[in-house]
């Protein structure tokens, strides 16, 4: 039979869905995850650089890989600026430094296009870092664009003065592939905190009655690697932040008459009352019985938010009672656990 699906909200905006299982539902529950990169605790300030020229002895290679991709004379320089100015905006907006400097390319160069460079010697973030008294660096090391075109001739039907009359019309398009990385110096700690690549294409496509019109058209291009370059800076400052995600979990709706009455208090978002039942057949004396309220008891804490408590109740669950969902949920709270500390370093509220 299909699974029948019921929608309900609970005060902390989880919702409860019948299961597959005979004898548990789910909960889905709001909660926090730490974000991806944590900047150690002594950056209070950050400089955002643009480390994406190439050297003098590399730039020949790079000059006909941008013929070969045709890209145009300006289209990495703007792009990677843009992608500085939307990193550095982000950062901006997020509490967690007290100043964030965008300080342009510095004379700062790369010896591999298209590709991350080796990092930048500790002498040269020191240098850096104490020239502008910023505690972290945040490094643009790649901004590279590849472009690939092709035509098409396509037979159409072409309105003129004496009517209709067959015709051509050529159809160019051009696959644009942004790439771009980030690398976050610590001198302090002589550590760098986070290196990461992103990648984004982008789809052109034009027409004409020759194929020098039909390219002509591709030429606006650049505005939207320009937009795709500030919006990958914009992405990046997201690793720095926590984000709230939805998690599912199983409780128990059958094993006495309380746990049936409970279910329904689940149902209608009344937690409380449910766990006033939960917590009564905890005592049972049937073993099975006593297992799932100690399971469902550890629910309850998770959703009011009390790991701690939590895990105690999971942890009997599984030690006196051998619950056979318990210890899968064991290891999912002390995760949790484990993540609120990394939450606790990041600052969040």
């Amino acid at each position: 039979m299909p699974t029948k699906i019921r929608l309900l909200l609970i005060t902390l905006a989880a919702a409860t869905f019948v299961s597959c299982k005979a004898t548990t539902e789910l909960v889905y529950i709001n909660v926090w995850k730490p974000a991806p990169v944590t900047i150690p605790a002594h950056v209070k300030s950050a400089g955002v650089v643009n480390r994406t020229t190439i050297t003098a002895q590399n730039k020949a290679i790079d000059v006909v890989d941008k013929i070969l991709s045709l890209e145009g004379a300006q289209l990495d320089k703007e792009g990677a600026q843009s992608s500085v100015s939307g990193l550095a905006d982000e950062l901006r907006k997020n509490n967690r430094f007290s100043e964030v400097k965008a300080l342009g390319e510095l004379d700062l160069t790369t010896n591999a296009p298209g590709l991350f460079s080796a990092p930048l010697s500790w002498e040269t973030v020191d240098k850096i870092c104490r020239e502008y008294q910023v505690d972290a660096l945040f490094s643009l090391e790649l901004f590279d664009t590849d472009s690939k075109i092709s035509y098409a001739a396509i037979p159409v039907s072409l309105k003129t003065p004496l009517g209709n009359v067959p015709g051509i019309e050529h159809r160019a398009s051009m696959l644009t592939s942004v790439k771009t990385g980030w690398r976050i110096y610590d001198p302090a700690g002589r550590n760098i905190v986070d290196e990461f690549p992103l990648n984004r294409d982008l789809t052109f496509s034009g027409r004409g009655i020759n194929p020098v019109a039909a390219a002509a058209a591709l030429i606006n291009r650049k505005e939207a690697v320009k937009a795709v370059g500030l919006q990958a800076g914009q992405y990046y400052a997201t690793r720095l932040i926590p984000y709230r995600t939805r998690v599912t979990r199983d409780y128990y709706v059958k094993g006495t008459d309380n746990f049936r009455t409970a279910r329904r208090k689940a149902q209608t978002g009344n937690w409380d009352g449910a766990a006033v039942l939960w917590k009564k057949e905890t005592a049972n004396p049937n073993r099975t019985v006593a297992g799932r309220a100690c399971y469902n008891m550890a629910i309850i804490c998770e959703i009011n938010g009390e790991l701690d408590l939590a895990i105690e109740w999971v942890q009997k669950a599984y030690e006196e009672y051998n619950n056979r969902l318990a210890l899968k949920y064991i290891r999912l709270l002390k995760n949790r656990q484990a993540g609120n500390e990394v939450l606790k370093q990041q600052e969040v509220e």
